[in-house]
């Protein structure tokens, strides 16, 4: 059962999405139809320099539901439940996620949290558990099996035991708008610290495949430039509005 570290893979995103969002912003303003456009932005007849000045100054002034037609599908592994139980809180996204009612857990990997991993008494007895459950794991599923549960039948009552340290991998799939608020909440220092890691690797991969929407993308503070926390909760990187 060997410890896991988070990957993530940016699987695909809408295709020409700088001219698709352009096109989706021109609508709003633009008296004509921008089908009769399209075949001009794909030959490249309005540059992408000037595509990219246009969505910014229009992102600038507050108008963002039209980055919604864009989105990334990411295939992520080396996660614990416990972040994929968080993760699915953000509802504008769809999820497919690897079971544990198919999936044979009777080795399963984990996840070490590092503060648990910089303690040797801590993380000798984390993986002592996690021996523990593997063993737990591998008995109930064999007396389950003798007893006439096969397959997915053991599986899905032996996954029971398994802990939120169980790695897990997860498609995810969200458009630019709902990105740029699950990086807000998650790139923050206040986040947990396993899916803030997660989410600055998806930033990332974000910035590097549609960099006009997501060059200023990250924790809240970073566009606001102030905390938007109270004092009580702000980390100190950034002063908080009421400071």
């Amino acid at each position: 059962m060997p410890r896991k570290e988070c990957n993530v893979s940016l699987l695909a995103h809408t295709p020409e999405a700088l001219s698709l969002i352009y096109a989706a912003f021109r609508q709003c303003y633009h008296a004509g139809w921008v089908a009769d456009m399209w075949p001009r932005l794909l030959a490249g007849e309005i540059e992408k320099g000037k595509q990219a000045e246009f969505v910014r100054n229009v992102l600038a002034s507050g108008h963002d539901s039209p980055i919604e037609h864009v989105s990334f599908t990411f295939a992520v592994e080396g996660v614990s439940r416990a972040l994929t139980h968080q993760l699915v809180r953000h509802r504008i996204a769809s999820y497919s996620q690897q079971s544990q009612r198919y999936v044979d857990g009777s080795d399963f990997d984990y996840i070490l949290p590092p503060q648990i991993e910089r303690i040797p008494e801590a993380k000798e007895r984390f993986e002592r558990f996690i021996a523990e459950v593997g063993s737990a794991y591998r008995d109930l599923k064999d007396i389950l099996e003798r007893a006439g549960r096969k397959g997915a039948k053991a599986n899905e009552d032996a996954r029971f035991v398994l802990p939120q340290a169980a790695e897990s991998k997860i498609v995810v799939t969200m458009n630019c708008r709902s990105l740029l608020h699950f990086f807000e909440l998650r790139c923050c220092m206040r986040a947990q610290w396993e899916i803030r890691g997660m989410a600055q690797r998806m930033l990332e991969l974000c910035r590097e495949a549609l960099p006009v929407i997501f060059e200023g993308a990250g924790a809240k503070c970073e566009r606001l430039s102030y905390c938007p926390e109270s004092p009580k909760f702000s980390c100190g990187r950034y002063p908080t509005r009421e400071g």
